[in-house]
């Protein structure tokens, strides 16, 4: 398959909207988790969450505000300043998806897809009891997209929540100790498996790929 920009436009959308979102390959899947000033809590998947520094810990990701899941998750960052992130496992995968319906304003997906709330050390926002990997976030900043509508939405990291057992002396987490997932497209899961830790590259330290004697 070659598809040029022409033979894209001319493609039907479903499968259109299929490829485009499954060709940037594996994606980490994560549930967003926020609150109303009310109480209201809401929980969405995203595959859009990305590292963008450490020093300070910033994470962002990308939602739609006019449509109903963004829309809610987006009002409840805004009201309060905080929200979640939890990341999705093995064992709960198709509930984590289910939160991609589209729930009324009212209906919280912790209820509806069967999720725990839970809050910690007074975390404004509610993280998911059944994640072992999850974040406190504060919202820094909503940066808008005007090519497609979109907002990329930045948070600094004020929770930490990792077993130990899964984190390394350096520091490197192990994701498939936690039996994390991946999404490809909208609707695909696959497992994650590490099959390699690679030194820091230095031109100096360049393998022989070439496999040939020196």
């Amino acid at each position: 398959m070659h598809l040029t920009k022409a033979d894209l436009e001319t493609t039907e959308r479903i499968k259109r909207l299929n490829i485009i979102n499954s060709v940037t390959g594996i994606k980490p899947a994560n549930l967003i988790g926020s609150v109303s000033n009310e109480g209201q809590s809401n929980l969405a998947i995203f595959s859009s969450v990305i590292h963008l520094g450490s020093n300070p810990a910033l994470l962002g990701f990308i939602l739609r505000p006019d449509r109903e899941a963004g829309q809610h998750t987006y009002e409840n960052i805004l009201e309060t300043g905080f929200y979640t992130i939890n990341h999705v496992h093995e064992s709960f995968a198709e509930q984590a998806h289910y939160t991609s319906a589209k729930f009324k304003r009212d209906e919280s997906e912790f209820d509806k897809c069967r999720f725990t709330e839970e809050y910690l050390s007074g975390f404004k926002a509610p993280f998911v009891k059944e994640s072992k990997l999850k974040l406190g976030l504060k919202f820094l900043q909503g940066i808008p997209i005007e090519a497609n509508n979109t907002m990329l939405i930045i948070g600094e990291i004020e929770q930490l929540i990792v077993p130990d057992e899964a984190v390394d002396v350096q520091g490197h987490i192990d994701l498939s100790h936690v039996d994390d997932v991946g999404i490809s497209g909208l609707n695909s899961y696959y497992k994650l498996a590490k099959f390699a830790q690679f030194p820091y590259a230095r031109p100096q330290n360049l393998p022989n790929f070439s496999g040939e004697n020196d």
